[in-house]
């Protein structure tokens, strides 16, 4: 078993609001992980050869640009491809809870809204991890 849990955090797509992604970022880092952070406006393609080269456990995504039924679905879509679908990928951001029930039909893991607590956000990716199995 690993020593910490390696977690990608993304920004995909053309927001330029990473507040909330740098705050979750640091929860996780406080919390014992290693955070991967890659900045803004990384396209799926970018996000899957980064999961890859850093041999992460887990990828979170932050979307506030309402472009996350079609992100996600990519995303997935690539890890496929990439042979690196059992990675658990949870989203944060502005996201409707409709569209929240389609992304874990699709296989998102789990869709953080504004205003989850950190600890609430640390303990799932905890369990997220335990469940892969790492």
């Amino acid at each position: 078993m690993k020593d910490r849990i390696r977690v990608l955090i993304a920004k995909p797509g053309l927001d330029g609001h990473d507040r909330g992604a740098k705050v979750v970022a640091k929860a996780l880092r406080d919390a014992g992980m290693e955070v991967i952070y890659t900045g803004l406006r990384q396209t799926p393609e970018q996000i899957v050869k980064t999961a890859i080269q850093e041999d992460v456990d887990l990828i979170g995504l932050s979307i506030l640009s309402g472009a996350h039924m079609n992100i996600c679905s990519k995303l997935l879509k690539l890890m496929k491809e990439n042979g690196i679908e059992n990675i658990p990928v949870f989203v944060g951001g502005i996201i409707p809870p409709d569209d929240a029930e389609e992304l874990k039909k699709m296989g998102i893991k789990e869709v953080f809204g504004p205003g989850t607590p950190l600890s609430v956000i640390v303990e799932k990716i905890k369990q997220l991890f335990s469940e892969v199995g790492s």
